[in-house]
């Protein structure tokens, strides 16, 4: 196919495909090998041309793609000035403000101490977010995303945490190669890179403890619809910080016995919380390594929620094997985080996650079949993916033992 601008040219690019190279010690193939490889090949050759897209974008269809491209291409360059506009609002507590009804600029920025020109540059930005919106007699109030936000108060600590990880991002080549130094991230998560994680003393574990304490909050709710405690008699869950997720599933079990198992300045935490709530003689917490001491033994249900995706594979399948021995014969293993490759959900495990947990310096976000694959190797069976209320924010594997042999170690 000769385009119409005169110039001559292969339309599929695997027949102009240099062969095989190596860069530096690297293999490199550029080849299409498959029909889909071979069909992308030509659209991006196809894209590439001028001709073609100012022929294109004069049909109807073509032209609302380009403009739809054309809006997620800025969307990707203005991200970042999207996600301060939300820190702005979260810091001002605007939508606490806006709560009690619509206010002009000059009225919000008296309130939330800011000029009003400075109040009405604020609103503008985040109507066009989704926000807020305009009202009459030139007041503006809470829209949907606005007063989602209001009514989910545990994503607010969330969303100020994130300044640490935009002071990491500020050269994300330098994060990329490594070459950042110590990451602000991974002062935050202490435990991450700490050669004693169980010697912590509770100044260090306190910031990131009230912080997995919140969000907590929000995932307790959709895990256990999606798996009810229902006849546990004893659920263990490891990593489990200042006891939310234990106290709420000690709520709905009221004859289990629930046990948190965490580092043991984060376990003193849970007991004062859990004390706090009612809940200290229901709920045991047990401090320890989960990496040096033994798990507490004998539970019918061992929870992990989100935390094999904080760590590199070794310890995530360390992690696994010493839940799996924590199990009592006929019990479970319930997985609860988000997970790589979520349908609708994708730049969220690819691009946020991805860099988070880089900043963060371990872990990864890991598709369900990465995910079974691992709990193979640690001994699980059976893992099967349980659909939540939320798969976005965390979709669950439940997983149980395979028989093991006379020397312990899985069947094959």
């Amino acid at each position: 196919m000769t385009p119409p601008d005169g110039r001559s040219g292969p339309l599929d690019p695997a027949t102009a495909a240099a062969p095989p190279a190596v860069t530096a010690g690297v293999a490199v193939d550029r080849r299409p090998h498959t029909l889909r490889d071979h069909l992308l090949a030509a659209r991006d050759w196809l894209w590439r041309r001028p001709w073609f897209t100012r022929s294109a974008t004069q049909l109807p269809v073509a032209r609302w793609i380009a403009r739809r491209r054309a809006r997620q291409m800025f969307d990707l360059v203005a991200g970042f000035v999207y996600s301060q506009v939300l820190l702005a609002v979260v810091r001002l507590r605007v939508c606490e403000t806006l709560a009690a009804g619509p206010l002009t600029p000059a009225a919000l920025g008296a309130e939330v101490g800011l000029s009003e020109d400075a109040a009405r540059r604020l609103l503008d930005a985040t109507t066009a977010l989704g926000l807020t919106d305009r009202r009459s007699r030139g007041r503006f109030g809470l829209d949907e995303l606005g007063s989602a936000l209001l009514n989910t108060p545990a994503v607010v600590p969330l969303i100020d945490h994130h300044s640490l990880l935009y002071a990491d991002l500020a050269d994300p080549v330098a994060l990329l190669r490594g070459e950042s130094g110590e990451t602000a991230m991974a002062r935050y998560w202490a435990y991450a890179r700490s050669a004693r994680p169980a010697a912590m003393a509770d100044e260090s574990v306190a910031p990131y403890s009230e912080l997995m304490a919140a969000s907590q909050a929000m995932l307790a709710d959709d895990i256990l619809a999606a798996f009810p405690p229902r006849g546990v008699r004893h659920w263990l869950d490891v990593g489990g910080g200042e006891g939310v997720f234990a106290a709420a599933v000690a709520r709905r079990a009221p004859e289990a016995r629930v046990t948190v198992f965490d580092l043991p300045a984060v376990a003193g935490r849970a007991r004062d919380r859990l004390a706090a709530a009612g809940l200290g003689a229901r709920v045991e917490a047990v401090g320890g390594d989960f990496l040096t001491d033994s798990l507490p033994t004998g539970a019918d249900v061992v929870s992990l929620v989100r935390v094999i995706h904080d760590h590199d594979d070794a310890v995530a399948l360390a992690i696994l094997q010493a839940a799996r021995r924590a199990l009592a014969p006929g019990g479970c293993l319930l997985l609860a985080e988000p997970m790589a490759g979520t349908g609708g959900a994708e730049p969220i495990g690819g691009a946020y996650f991805g860099f988070y947990l880089l900043a963060m310096g371990s872990g990864r976000a890991r598709t369900p079949e990465e995910l079974r694959a691992l709990l193979a190797r640690a001994g699980f069976q059976d893992a099967r993916l349980r659909d939540t209320r939320q798969p976005l924010v965390t979709r669950l594997i439940v997983a149980r033992p395979a028989p093991q042999d006379a020397d312990g170690t899985a069947a094959s």
